[in-house]
C-alpha cells in the first residue's frame, strides 16, 4: 500500500530521489511530475443572479469564460445558494447547513471590534480536508465568515488569503461603506493600505501567482470574487458593448462581463502551465442578483465619501426569467444560482461534459464531491450536502434531497418539491409552488392546508436538530 506523504506516494518520492541524487539544486524539483490528484479552482462569485450568464439564457451578456466551463463541464439549472453571502459561504466551505457552524445571522465584519459572530472552528472546511492529503491552499477574495484575528481563512486550512474579512468594499479605496464604515483589505492578518489599486485586479493578480508558485503541486485556490456585488465598479472596456442597454442592467452587465474576464485570467494562467488537463473548476455564485440602493451617510464619512454618495446596485439588473424574486428573499430569484463544475478534456475521470442537470443540488454539494474527486476522505462532521458524481455520470439518478432548509435570522423557509413554505419566527407566510405558471406568485397556504402543516413540521422538526448538532461547539 502506498501512504501519501505531501502529495506524493512514498514509492514516487523514491524513485525520484534515487534518479536526481540527494544533492540536487532546490530548482531540479521542478523537473518531478505532477501527482495524480487533480488541481481544484472555485470561482465564487457575490450577487450573480439566477440566469446572469449568456450560458443560462441570458444573451444580452458577454460572459465566454463562464460558458467555456459549461461546455466543458456540467452547469446546474436548479442550483441553491441562500439568501445573502455569510450564509452560502459556510455552506460551501462546510458541506453543512450554516445552522450548525453558528452563522445564523451576519458574521463579524470589522477585525478591529469586538469579537462577535464567526465560523466555528470546530467546523473542518474544504481547505482543511484537502490540506491533510497534501494540498496547497488558498483564498483570495473574499471571506465574510468571521474577522476576528483568531478566526479567518488561515486559522481554517488556508495557506494564503488577500482580501476583505467582512461584507464588501469599495474597489478603489477598500473601505466597507455601510453607516459608519471601515477599512477592510488584508494579508492574512495583517492589514493592507493600497489606495488606487483595483480590487478585482489585485485578486486576479495573487490567483495568478499563486498558480505560478505551486503549479507542480495540488492546490486549491478559492477565488471569491467581490463582484458583481455593489458598487458597480466596472473595467471601462465594457462601456461600449453596453452602451444601448438600459439602466440598472446596463451598470450590472458590465459588471457581470468584468467579473467574468477575470475570471478568464485566471483560467489562462492555468492554459499556460498546461494544467487545465488536471484542474477541476467550480464555479458558482453566492445569491441573487441585488435589488438594494444606498448612499452614504454622515457629512464625515471615514472612507472620504461625501454624504449621498451612491454606492447600491442602482435597484436590481439582474435576469430571473419567469423566478421573481432577488437576494436577500427566499424566492427563487434570491436562492437559485448559476452553477458549473467543469472538468479536463482528457481526464482519468471520465466525467461527460457539455452537459445540463436538472435535479435540486446546493452549495453544499461541492465539499463531498471535491473530496471524491481528489480522493480525500471526508471530514468526520455530519455532512449535509451529496455527492454530485453519482449524478454528474447519469442524468437518470435522482436528487440526494428530500427536502432543502434556509433559515436567516428568525425568518426560514422549506422546499419539498416543486412546494416551498415561508414563514417568520412561528409563523408560515406564503406557500408556493414553482410548477405553476407563474412561480410563486400565488400564496397557496390557505387552499392546501395539508401541504402547508407537512412542511411546517418538517422545518420545526429541522431547526430543533441543527440547533441541538450545535451545542456546546465553538
Amino acid at each position: 500500500m502506498l501512504h501519501f506523504f505531501g502529495g506524493r506516494s512514498v514509492l514516487a518520492l523514491l524513485i525520484c530521489v534515487l534518479t536526481l541524487g540527494w544533492l540536487q539544486p532546490a530548482d531540479a524539483w521542478e523537473t518531478l511530475p505532477r501527482v495524480d490528484r487533480p488541481n481544484v479552482v472555485v470561482f465564487f462569485t457575490d450577487d450573480q443572479g439566477t440566469l446572469d450568464a449568456n450560458c443560462y439564457g441570458s444573451t444580452d451578456l458577454y460572459t465566454p469564460t463562464i460558458d467555456r466551463l459549461a461546455n466543458h463541464g456540467v452547469r446546474f439549472t436548479r442550483a441553491y445558494a441562500h439568501v445573502v453571502c455569510c450564509p452560502s459561504r459556510a455552506m460551501l466551505m462546510t458541506g453543512r447547513y450554516p445552522q450548525r457552524s453558528d452563522i445564523n445571522m451576519w458574521a463579524q465584519g470589522n477585525m478591529k471590534t469586538r469579537k462577535g459572530r464567526n465560523l466555528l472552528q470546530s467546523e473542518v472546511t474544504l481547505a482543511e480536508a484537502l490540506k491533510k492529503v497534501g494540498y496547497r491552499t488558498a483564498l483570495f477574495g473574499k471571506w465574510h465568515l468571521g474577522a476576528h484575528a483568531d478566526h479567518g481563512p488561515t486559522a481554517q486550512g488556508f495557506d494564503q488569503f488577500f482580501g476583505l474579512r467582512g461584507g464588501f468594499i469599495d474597489n478603489y479605496n477598500h473601505f466597507f461603506l455601510h453607516k459608519n464604515g471601515f477599512h477592510d483589505l488584508y494579508e492574512g492578518p495583517n492589514e493592507v493600505f493600497a489606495k488606487g489599486d483595483y480590487f478585482p485586479d489585485m485578486v486576479t493578480e495573487r490567483a495568478v501567482e499563486f498558480i505560478d508558485q505551486n503549479h507542480t503541486e495540488p492546490f486549491l485556490l478559492v477565488v471569491a470574487f467581490n463582484i458583481p456585488h455593489y458598487p458597480e465598479q466596472a473595467d471601462p472596456k465594457f462601456d461600449a458593448r453596453y452602451a444601448d442597454m438600459p439602466m440598472p442592467r446596463q451598470s450590472y452587465a458590465k459588471i457581470v462581463s468584468t467579473t467574468d474576464d477575470r475570471m478568464g485570467r485566471v483560467m489562462a494562467r492555468l492554459d499556460r502551465w498546461g494544467l487545465t488537463k488536471n484542474t477541476i473548476v467550480v464555479f458558482m455564485s453566492d445569491n441573487g442578483h441585488s435589488a438594494e440602493d444606498y448612499q452614504i451617510e454622515g457629512p464625515s464619512h471615514v472612507s472620504g465619501f461625501a454624504e449621498g454618495h451612491n454606492y447600491g446596485a442602482n435597484g436590481g439588473g439582474g435576469n430571473t426569467g419567469k423566478w421573481i424574486g432577488n437576494k436577500n428573499t427566499f424566492l427563487e430569484g434570491g436562492v437559485r444560482v448559476p452553477a458549473i463544475i467543469s472538468f479536463p478534456a482528457d481526464s482519468s475521470l471520465g466525467l461527460p461534459q457539455g452537459i445540463v442537470r436538472d435535479q435540486v443540488i446546493t452549495a453544499m454539494d461541492w465539499l463531498p464531491t471535491v473530496l471524491d474527486l481528489c480522493g480525500a476522505p471526508l471530514p468526520k462532521n455530519q455532512l449535509d450536502g451529496q455527492n454530485l458524481v453519482p449524478l454528474i455520470r447519469d442524468a437518470t439518478v435522482s436528487t440526494g434531497y428530500s427536502e432543502v432548509h434556509w433559515q436567516w435570522g428568525d425568518r426560514w423557509a422549506v422546499m419539498v418539491g416543486d412546494w416551498k413554505l415561508i414563514g417568520q419566527q412561528d409563523t408560515p407566510l406564503s406557500l408556493g409552488n414553482l410548477s405553476d405558471e407563474q412561480p410563486e406568485v400565488i400564496n397557496h397556504l390557505e387552499n392546501q392546508p395539508e401541504i402547508r402543516k407537512t412542511l411546517w413540521q418538517q422545518h420545526q422538526q429541522w431547526a430543533a436538530e441543527v440547533k441541538a448538532s450545535r451545542q456546546g461547539r465553538k
